[in-house]
């Protein structure tokens, strides 16, 4: 009862944003073919649960989207909105979004449903939802454990869960490797149409082509802050210490000229342990607990 009662807050919230939820409140950490999700407020979806299709679709004839000039959608854009007592703010543009985190994935269940600027979501196409892209806008997203990559077209909002930065249409998912383990490590860049070379070439995009098995797989930890004071950074790592979840480290990074002193939990074996460490974390009440990918 209680998951219903969240999953109808969702969609009403998004309603009143001018577009409609269309996933679940959260997403599996492994077998993502089958995940469990409770029916829609009134019925609205045809499935309970998501689910994959009967046919795996032979993405070599499923081309991805050609970056080009939009106008903003006037529907999913609205800014900032909430969503499960979380406030987001849409960015004015994702020209120079660069981000790492976990991407998750959306299927059968939602396929031919509304998103959030009133397109309908098509699982056979190169889509993604984002919590703070405008909408629409192209990405690259490029697998950081395999070394592949693809274009998508953000044209939804989601996935309103911890420790996710997009949610990927099924094709994209297959095509990154995402499907069928339910999550993976990403980098997530912002095309500029004008110069899309420039703007989303992946770092590491050729990688599983010419030696897969030489692609390093990347490291994950939880950041519970980061401080321009290294006695505050000192005082945070003690009280995650003191709690006994995991090898904690303070570590220095330059951020737009400044130095910032990151608090991190890690390395984590997989977004299963992200997802079981971080509301233990925020229960310490140190601030926003993120994501931290390193190579």
């Amino acid at each position: 009862m209680m998951q219903w009662r969240i999953r109808a807050a969702v969609v009403l919230a998004l309603l009143a944003l001018g577009g409609c939820f269309q996933r679940k409140a959260t997403r599996p950490s492994s077998s993502a073919a089958q995940p469990s999700a409770p029916r829609g407020s009134g019925g609205r979806y045809a499935q309970a649960n998501d689910s994959t299709p009967a046919r795996i679709p032979d993405i070599s004839t499923i081309p991805e989207p050609v970056p080009r000039n939009e106008p903003r959608s006037a529907y999913g854009n609205k800014s900032p909105y909430s969503v499960l007592g979380e406030t987001y703010r849409v960015l004015p543009s994702c020209k120079d979004y660069d981000e790492r985190g976990l991407a998750s994935w959306y299927g059968n269940k939602f396929h031919g449903y509304t998103t959030s600027n009133f397109e309908k979501y098509d699982m056979y196409a190169y889509s993604a939802a984002s919590k703070v892209l405008p909408i629409p806008c192209y990405v690259r997203v490029t697998n950081l454990e395999n070394g592949r990559s693809a274009i998508v077209r953000v044209n939804d909002r989601g996935p309103f869960v911890a420790n996710r930065i997009i949610d990927l249409s099924f094709v994209a998912a297959i095509k990154l490797g995402v499907y069928p383990q339910g999550t993976a490590m990403v980098e997530v860049r912002g095309i500029d149409p004008d110069h899309p070379q420039r703007s989303a070439e992946p770092a590491r995009g050729d990688a599983v082509t010419s030696a897969p098995g030489k692609t390093p797989k990347p490291l994950l930890y939880l950041q519970v802050g980061a401080f321009a004071d290294p006695a505050n950074a000192e005082r945070a790592a003690a009280r995650v210490r003191a709690a006994h979840l995991g090898s904690v480290a303070v570590i220095a990074a330059r951020i737009d000229g400044k130095t910032l002193r990151r608090v991190r939990v890690g390395p984590l074996r997989d977004a299963a342990d992200a997802d079981a460490l971080a509301p233990k974390l925020r229960a310490l009440g140190l601030g926003e607990v993120r994501v931290s990918i390193d190579n």
